[in-house]
């Protein structure tokens, strides 16, 4: 009988080992594992078995969330990482910070878990809606939003306790969810779809639509006038106007676009194949030197400048900004 192969696997990107150099071997048939580096494995924050969705961060700590449950905190902007285990087995969708510094985060199976500043507590409320939510944020006076298929948006104003739900009654998919102020918001979503609230999410209306009815997988905006919006092939298209018409920007990629990171006067974007771009004028460049098969799809900006991004297979690293695009934007 031959020995089985030796498996390793390597972390990416630089400043955080997340994956830590690890490997089972066995010598000949009869000897024993080695439970030491087994017991090692199990023991780290961060797993090969992971797939990040989603992060924020408050003045405290900062906060991924990504399958079958998984939380991890860090309190040190990433240098050490604090793994948590919530009672369910469920994927979170999406997560965002109230303005109260506690964390809002939705599971697949239509669960809002509600989570202290420490994100040390977490207590979960059903939502009322039998349709699937796909997104969900805090508005700037703390009530509780999420939007999902069949154009469904849903809002809680006392914690979870009670919910409103409104309807465009249309059969597509909001997977996006952004409030701009108090009264103030755009969804976009399934078919190229637009939407825009002036009264704080309780009405809305068909802002514009995206060309040849583009799926939006990630939809960033930087005032009521100027947005980005990115999926599939590398495509990212801009507005000035609100959304009556878009550009599409070159960019120096063909990967799926899954999110946006915001930062001081600039803005980042994260993909595919452990891809990161910056907007650099009216086109957006690759900064990050990976091509691994494996998907970003959040981030952050750290005080210290340097990106924070999230993915697939425990992917989960610092990246540094280019000095002259640092340079470029201060």
């Amino acid at each position: 009988m031959q020995n089985p192969p030796l498996r390793s696997w390597r972390t990416v990107g630089i400043a955080i080992a997340i994956v830590s150099s690890s490997s089972f071997l066995l010598t000949g048939c009869e000897a024993p594992l080695n439970l030491e580096a087994v017991r090692q494995v199990s023991e780290q924050s961060s797993k090969r078995t992971d797939f990040y969705q989603a992060m924020a961060r408050n003045d405290e700590l900062i906060v991924v969330s990504g399958n079958s449950g998984v939380l991890l905190t860090s309190s040190d902007n990433g240098a050490t990482w604090r793994r948590q285990s919530l009672n369910s087995t469920a994927s979170f969708l999406a997560l965002d910070v109230c303005p109260d510094s506690s964390f809002l985060a939705l599971t697949f199976d239509n669960q809002i878990w509600h989570g202290n500043a420490q994100a040390s507590r977490w207590t979960s409320h059903a939502l009322p809606s039998q349709e699937q939510m796909m997104t969900a944020t805090c508005a700037p006076d703390g009530s509780w939003w999420t939007a999902g298929s069949f154009t469904t948006i849903q809002y809680s104003s006392d914690q979870g306790q009670s919910w409103d739900e409104t309807s465009l009654f249309e059969d597509a998919i909001i997977n996006n969810l952004q409030f701009l102020t108090q009264d103030q918001a755009i969804a976009t979503g399934e078919y190229g779809m637009v939407l825009r609230s002036d009264d704080g999410g309780l009405n809305w209306d068909y802002a514009g639509y995206l060309p040849d009815e583009f799926y939006a997988h990630t939809s960033y905006f930087r005032s009521t006038n100027e947005g980005w919006v990115g999926g599939l092939n590398g495509f990212i298209y801009h507005t000035t106007d609100g959304g009556q018409n878009w550009v599409q920007m070159p960019a120096d990629t063909n990967a799926p676009v899954f999110g946006f990171i915001p930062g001081n006067s600039a803005l980042y974007a994260v993909a595919d194949n452990a891809t990161v771009l910056a907007l650099q004028g009216s086109a957006w460049e690759k900064i990050s030197e990976s091509d691994q098969p494996l998907y970003l799809r959040t981030g952050l900006l750290l005080p210290d400048q340097k990106l924070l991004v999230a993915g697939g297979r425990g992917l989960l690293f610092k990246l540094e900004i280019p000095m002259a695009l640092a340079a470029s934007i201060d």
